[in-house]
């Protein structure tokens, strides 16, 4: 059976992106690791945060809308974003969260202890520890690397068919079942980051896209004959896939699977160093090249932002 390692990255539709980057940056710690567009929206900034090298299994990204209408959680979306933080890190971000004023809750499932809170734009989150993945060297607006997120532990998943998604999970994607617990089903990769995918079985009602919900969920192929392979695979399992498309940083395909949910497959190469040096990812506004020649009029109409200590 073809198996992906794990999940390659999560995208998510937030507003004003000065908020996201004070959130996502100044408060969790994240490293911006590319400022781009919308490859499809080239109107709309497309950011990246991650760990130190931007590894895959790690990356978040966003579609900033500032005035986009508001979106709700529910069937056919990711309902919990998942990060994973070093043994013993869960005091510091009580602590952390605490001192910025954001509220938070704790609950515990398949035998872990997770902190749950919502970002500024209503996308669910939660930390929880775990000895898997390397510890994430950087260190910003005083997260030290020592209780730094290390990249997704992994996520919930909301669906209209919960049978269906379970399958596709398992027997089109290759992670393997290995616990349930109340209503929710455990399925784990390989991966050492982003490999725990919990699918809740029974509904919760159809979720609106909008700002504060998550777009897609993506998947990793090894690199891009890996990819192509993943193609084929997919199809031969009766999903309706796009065509492979060029994201510079990775190659995409696309499926909905029945549940609602939209699956992505990404390449792990070239990766986010490919158009500008690792040291200094993220810290200016990278086009693909078929926009480089409107570059002033897409600035133009960009919402300028920085990342600070806040």
């Amino acid at each position: 059976m073809k198996k992906t390692a794990g999940i390659h990255h999560i995208t998510a539709i937030v507003g004003h992106p000065q908020e996201n980057v004070d959130f996502y940056a100044g408060v969790l710690g994240m490293r911006m690791i590319k400022q781009t567009v919308n490859f499809d929206d080239p109107e709309t900034y497309h950011l990246y945060f991650g760990n130190a090298d931007g590894d895959p299994g790690t990356v978040i990204t966003f579609f900033p809308w500032a005035k986009s209408r508001q979106g709700s959680i529910g069937d056919g979306q990711v309902g919990i974003t998942v990060y994973a933080v070093p043994a013993g890190s869960l005091s510091f971000w009580e602590k952390r969260l605490a001192d910025y004023n954001i509220p938070f809750d704790k609950s515990t499932r398949f035998g872990e202890t997770y902190l749950d809170f919502d970002d500024p734009h209503g996308l669910h989150l939660e930390l929880v520890e775990r000895e898997d993945g390397k510890i994430n060297p950087y260190s910003f607006n005083g997260v030290p690397s020592e209780h730094a997120i290390k990249g997704f532990a992994g996520a919930v998943l909301l669906t209209g068919a919960p049978e269906d998604t379970a399958a596709v999970v398992e027997k089109v994607m290759g992670l393997e079942r290995i616990a349930q617990e109340d209503d929710l089903i455990r399925f784990r990769s390989e991966a050492a980051l982003g490999n725990t995918v919990d699918i809740k079985m029974t509904s919760v009602g159809a979720g609106v896209m909008g700002v504060g919900t998550v777009h897609h969920i993506a998947w990793r192929a090894k690199d891009e004959a890996d990819h192509l392979d993943w193609l084929q695979h997919v199809t031969a399992l009766g999903q309706h896939a796009t065509p492979v498309r060029d994201r510079n940083y990775f190659k995409a395909l696309y499926f909905r699977e029945k549940g609602g949910i939209l699956f992505e497959i990404a390449s792990d190469s070239p990766g986010f160093a490919i158009d500008e040096p690792l040291e200094t990812m993220g810290q200016k506004l990278m086009l693909p090249p078929q926009y480089e020649s409107k570059r002033e009029a897409l600035t133009a109409g960009l919402i300028p932002f920085e990342v600070r200590n806040v």
